[in-house]
Parts: C-alpha cells; sequence; structure tokens
C-alpha cells in the first residue's frame, strides 16, 4: 500500500489538522508516514501546501515528484489547480468549490470551474456550505477529509480514532461535530463513486 498526498489551502483553513489526523491514522494501521515541510502557514490567508506520503513500506523521500501524487486534497480550488502538474495520469482532486479570495488578481470562478471540469477524476462541491448545514462552519476541513477517504485506503474507524486524538482535549461535543462533519464528506463521495 502507497500513497502519495498533496494537502493544499489557505492559512488559517484547517490543512495541518488533515495531515496530522492522517498520520496518527496511518500509525494506527502500522503504516510509514513523511510528510514535507508546510509552506505559508506562518500567514493566516497564505498559501499552505503539504506533501504527505503514507505507505507499508518505507518511505526515501518526503517530496512527491511531479506526476507522482495519487490525491490533490484542497480546501480552496484554486489551490487544488496550481498542483495539478504533481497529479498522476490515475489521480484524484477532492477539493472545496468555495473560493478563498486571497489575491487582488484572483480568477474568475468560472475559469477555475472549467479547469476543474477538464480533469477526469474529481471530487469538487461547496464543503463550507456542507460543513454549515450538518455541523459547523469550522468543521470544512473535516467534510474535506471525508471526501477523501475513499481513496486513501486506510480504514474509516482509524481515521475517526485520529480525529478523537486531535480533537479530544477540546470535548466530546467538538469531537463529535467534526465526526459529522467528516461522515458527511464520506457520504457525498461514496454516493458520487456509486453514480460513476
Amino acid at each position: 500500500m502507497k500513497i502519495d498526498i498533496v494537502l493544499a489551502g489557505v492559512g488559517g483553513q484547517g490543512i495541518l489538522s488533515i495531515a496530522t489526523i492522517l498520520g496518527a491514522a496511518a500509525l494506527k494501521e502500522n503504516l510509514y508516514i513523511k510528510q514535507a515541510e508546510v509552506h505559508g502557514m506562518s500567514q493566516r490567508g497564505g498559501d499552505v501546501q503539504s506533501n504527505l506520503r503514507i505507505s507499508s513500506e518505507p518511505i526515501a523521500s518526503d517530496l512527491i515528484p511531479q506526476g507522482g501524487a495519487d490525491l490533490i486534497v484542497s480546501l480552496e480550488p484554486m489551490e487544488s489547480l496550481r498542483y495539478i502538474p504533481y497529479l498522476s495520469k490515475s489521480g484524484w482532486i477532492v477539493t472545496n468549490t468555495a473560493p478563498f479570495i486571497n489575491i487582488p488578481n484572483y480568477p474568475e470562478m468560472e475559469t477555475v470551474t472549467a479547469a476543474l471540469d477538464a480533469c477526469p477524476n474529481v471530487v469538487a462541491f461547496n464543503m463550507d456550505d456542507m460543513a454549515k448545514e450538518v455541523a459547523s462552519p469550522r468543521t470544512s476541513n473535516m467534510v474535506l477529509l471525508g471526501a477523501a477517504a475513499p481513496f486513501l485506503n486506510i480504514e474509516i474507524e482509524k481515521i475517526e480514532d485520529g480525529i478523537n486524538t486531535i480533537f479530544g482535549a477540546k470535548g466530546e461535543a467538538i469531537v463529535e461535530m467534526n465526526i459529522k462533519a467528516f461522515r458527511a464528506g464520506l457520504e457525498y463521495t461514496q454516493n458520487l463513486l456509486k453514480s460513476r
């Protein structure tokens, strides 16, 4: 088992939480993990990107080569497009479609949507709206993690254990809220894959 994931988004959206949860879940499955340095996190609103490699075999490098990513997981649609050169031919993009407009020359959403539509394997929906509907606006990252879960080859229970580990100190209500958001994203992708 091997999966190479590019995590992308904007500072303050919760990309680091996703990486930490996946790391905890991978360790519970006795898998090897390597994570490259996260860039941009020092600035809220700045771009954030991390390489996360998970494998049943030892991993030599923490960097994913161009054309080598199995998955691009992004909380921001333009950020998902920024890393397309890293996506393998059979790889998937899982992205939020709600833009975080943090630069003056942010492209028109029609352009971003058309570029995503041109990719063969995409799960794209408004995760901010789903988070607000099922849990809390602050749980968009857990909706994203759930939407990506079918591609991770990690038991769902282990990911939920990771959510519990990361948010447990904040109380049971926070854990339950994040798991609810995670399950909503998971169900969305499962239904989408059934209809393909």
